[in-house]
């Protein structure tokens, strides 16, 4: 299978204010609106893209309708610490704050009006026990 490109779809009750919090806080634009789904993309990088569709819309099967499951969605970002500001300053909730951790990633989580957690992180060098499990390609330098 070749995969030609690849981006979560967000299931939700509230499209437009799910669109709405990820233009305003994460600079994403929509390429697509409807009041059952909005694709959106990255204002900065069009290869960075996000669906929201409504969780009851009949293209959902009936066992994924309405559910809510644990999800995560990880940004890399240039400087998380100017987007943590943006966070805090949005008042927006922080659930792990801003931190330097062993394994290679300066970050932080918040998370978007449907629980959805957001990771913003930075790769940064890991700690000598953490680098010797990454593939030499993968190390954070």
């Amino acid at each position: 299978m070749k995969t030609t490109s690849y981006y979560p779809v967000l299931l939700t009750p509230d499209v437009a204010g799910t669109a709405r919090f990820y233009v305003t806080h994460f600079r994403f634009k929509p390429l697509f609106e409807s009041d059952w789904y909005v694709h959106l993309q990255s204002s900065e990088d069009p290869g960075v893209n996000l669906g929201i569709v409504r969780n009851d819309h009949e293209t959902i099967p009936p066992e994924g309708r309405g559910k809510t499951s644990s999800l995560l969605l990880n940004f890399e970002v240039e400087d998380p610490d100017a987007v943590y500001a943006r966070v805090q300053e949005a008042k927006l909730p922080v659930l792990r704050t801003l931190r330097d951790e062993p394994f290679g990633q300066r970050h932080f989580i918040t998370a978007d009006p449907n629980g959805v957690m957001i990771d913003v992180i930075k790769p940064i060098p890991p700690t000598a026990e953490f680098a010797a499990q990454y593939a030499d390609a993968a190390l954070p330098r």
